[in-house]
């Protein structure tokens, strides 16, 4: 019998139709979200046990992420609580009990008078997921469970156009938003009225405070680059990894925009063979080890690289390996792949072979282990970067909880160059 913490009773009490329930990776959002499910459809939460038999329970959607819902992590999590089920056989009540992707959402805009669960934030500006969600929340209960909710305030603007608060996005966008329109693309200078904005966040968001007996361990391990190499992409300003044909003659290609020219300067900085020296000492003291990467090359680097007598595998856009099962491993996982929808709890080491641009991503990606019901109390993380000014700039962004701007970074270093060379002159 699953028994809830008080943190997700209070949790469960605190939680409305059209709320975001936010709370750690690895704290328990599904059990919560499925207790307040229970509580809606009249059950009784009696020291933190749901034990009463529901009358009759309305049909419940899950929309979540594709392995979260190939692997039925939902479904264990249905039967151990409220024993429901995707399957028929395995549910006690009469009610449809469906889960699908984030992907598949445009399925259900139909659906009426249903509690729908959305797992993992996805809405996101106003595409077709978000169009799909408004038409949904229109016609049922819902709450939507996230980690991360929101780095700025439009992030909450689906949210908030959902619960009523605003016709639309421009009329937030009218409201509250101060732009720049002396550049290319408008950028945001600023907000007004934020204090409503916090008044209305405050109203929808549901933080579950769980004190996590595990304590992270983040250690920074610097390692060298090809310096010359990295100034000459800085002053030339083209590829040293590609060309292009002019005529008969074969030179380097141009660099055509910001987000090349900081693909390169990765490159550049994550090739060196210091690099995997670092990851191979760390793996000696460790015998389960999951290694989080960004760039096809530096996956190449891994594959090549000797593991000895620990088995290998991945997961990323080219293959879907499980995480491995036995006494050594060594598990490869690109972060836009493979930052959720999956947990690990028997090893506790994580070594982030190159830092993501986004710190909702690093921190997804940091609780994969971070669970509560790992047996380990120390977890152990290793970054490792180098000395290049672009990966302090990303450290610097991640430090303050932000993402990482490729063009706001090219901008800047291509303006303080031309000072420089104007100096010079």
């Amino acid at each position: 019998m699953i028994v809830l913490r008080d943190d997700q009773i209070e949790a469960v009490n605190k939680l409305r139709n059209g709320n975001i329930l936010r709370g750690n990776v690895g704290s328990g959002k599904s059990l919560v979200s499925l207790a307040y499910y229970y509580k809606v459809n009249g059950g009784s939460i009696i020291n933190g046990m749901m034990t009463s038999r529901l009358k009759d329970p309305m049909d419940l959607v899950i929309i979540t992420t594709a392995k979260k819902r190939d692997l039925h992590e939902w479904d264990t999590e249905l039967r151990g609580s409220i024993h429901m089920s995707e399957f028929r056989e395995g549910n006690l009540y009469s009610n449809n009990v469906t889960i699908d992707s984030w992907n598949n959402i445009g399925k259900y805009v139909d659906v009426k008078n249903s509690f729908f669960i959305f797992d993992e934030q996805r809405l996101v500006g106003s595409g077709a997921w978000v169009k799909s969600f408004y038409k949904i929340a229109r016609n049922n209960q819902w709450i939507l469970l996230s980690a991360t909710p929101g780095d700025k305030w439009e992030d909450y603007v689906p949210v908030f156009i959902a619960n009523g608060f605003y016709r639309n996005k421009t009329e937030f966008k009218n409201e509250h938003m101060i732009f720049d329109y002396h550049v290319h693309y408008p950028k945001v200078l600023g907000y007004l009225g934020e204090k409503k904005l916090r008044r209305l966040r405050d109203q929808i968001l549901v933080n579950m405070e769980y004190n996590n007996y595990t304590v992270q361990h983040h250690e920074t391990i610097v390692v060298p680059y090809d310096r010359d190499l990295y100034r000459q992409v800085i002053r030339t300003r083209v590829s040293p990894f590609a060309t292009m044909k002019i005529f008969k003659n074969v030179i380097p290609k141009p660099i055509e925009n910001a987000s090349e020219f900081c693909s390169i300067l990765r490159r550049i900085t994550n090739s060196s063979r210091e690099r995997m020296d670092t990851v191979n000492k760390i793996c000696a003291s460790f015998d389960r080890v999951i290694i989080f990467y960004n760039f096809d090359f530096e996956l190449e680097a891994l594959r090549k690289n000797d593991w000895g007598d620990k088995e290998f595998a991945e997961y990323n856009g080219h293959k879907h390996e499980n995480c491995p099962t036995g006494d050594k491993w060594v598990y490869v996982v690109q972060y836009n792949a493979g930052n959720e929808a999956w947990n690990c709890i028997t090893t506790n080491c994580m070594i982030f072979y190159s830092e993501n641009y986004s710190y909702r991503i690093m921190t997804q990606a940091a609780g994969r282990i971070d669970r509560s019901n790992t047996r380990y109390v120390d977890l152990y993380y290793w970054h490792i970067r180098t000395t290049s000014n672009i990966d302090i700039q990303i450290m610097k962004a991640l430090n303050n909880k932000k993402q990482f701007n490729e063009s706001a970074y090219y901008r800047r270093l291509i303006k303080n160059d031309s000072i420089k060379k104007g100096l010079a002159a």
